[in-house]
């Protein structure tokens, strides 16, 4: 077994770390409500999660493009700058997780990726328009978010602030139970879809793939 089939798998190892260390670090916001709630039991929600995760991550593959070949040059990076885009990105989520920091696991997977890049090939190995995608996604996505959770809960109110509790009880039960599958759902889609993106761009740098011609995302 030659020097690079064994980074390879070294890779895919870190890739798995990655995603397990995100399971418990990210992917728990999905159901602690329905928990803590008792809408359903620990197990059942933990189970949900997982097949909606699993859902989410193999419906499409725009995400996993994006990070494979939107960030970095693939043919300017090798599999000891995926490798320690992974193990940055892990040792930072185990690292906040351990002091209860509130942070981003696909922040951490994204620019531990792109800080290896430069460190490979300088900043000519980014792709700028993949980055400037990425950078207006962390700004307005919280800023939707909040507003439109604020939003909602002001029309909820209103329409319900004159309902009986039991009634209210029940029915929002059901509807938390609807959105945290969603949630879950999309953290596969998102979440679970960059490690994918990661083990592509590995497979590249390895030979596998000649080119990344049908996902690459050129926009230099």
């Amino acid at each position: 077994m030659d020097a690079s089939f064994a980074l390879l798998h070294i890779v895919i190892v870190f890739g798995l770390i990655f995603e397990f260390v995100n399971g418990f670090h990210d992917a728990a916001n999905a159901i602690a409500t329905i928990i803590a709630t008792r809408v359903l039991s620990p197990i059942s929600a933990v189970l949900l999660a997982g097949v909606l995760n699993f859902l989410g991550a193999i419906t499409g593959l725009a995400v996993a493009a994006t990070v494979g070949a939107g960030l970095v040059d693939p043919s300017a990076v090798t599999l000891t700058t995926v490798a320690a885009g992974l193990l940055a990105a892990i040792l930072w989520d185990l690292t906040t997780w351990f002091y209860g920091i509130p942070t981003s696991s696909s922040h951490a997977l994204l620019f531990g990726v792109l800080g290896a890049g430069v460190a490979t090939s300088g900043f000519g190995a980014v792709i700028i328009g993949g980055v400037g995608l990425l950078g207006i996604g962390i700004i307005y996505s919280p800023v939707i978010g909040l507003l439109a959770a604020a939003a909602i809960v002001v029309i909820l109110y209103r329409i319900f602030r004159h309902s009986r509790p039991t009634m209210v009880r029940k029915l929002f039960s059901r509807l938390q139970l609807l959105s945290s599958a969603y949630m879950a759902y999309s953290h596969g889609g998102n979440d679970g879809q960059k490690t994918m993106g990661i083990f592509a761009l590995a497979l590249f740098t390895y030979g596998t793939y000649d080119s990344f011609r049908d996902y690459t995302f050129d926009a230099r």
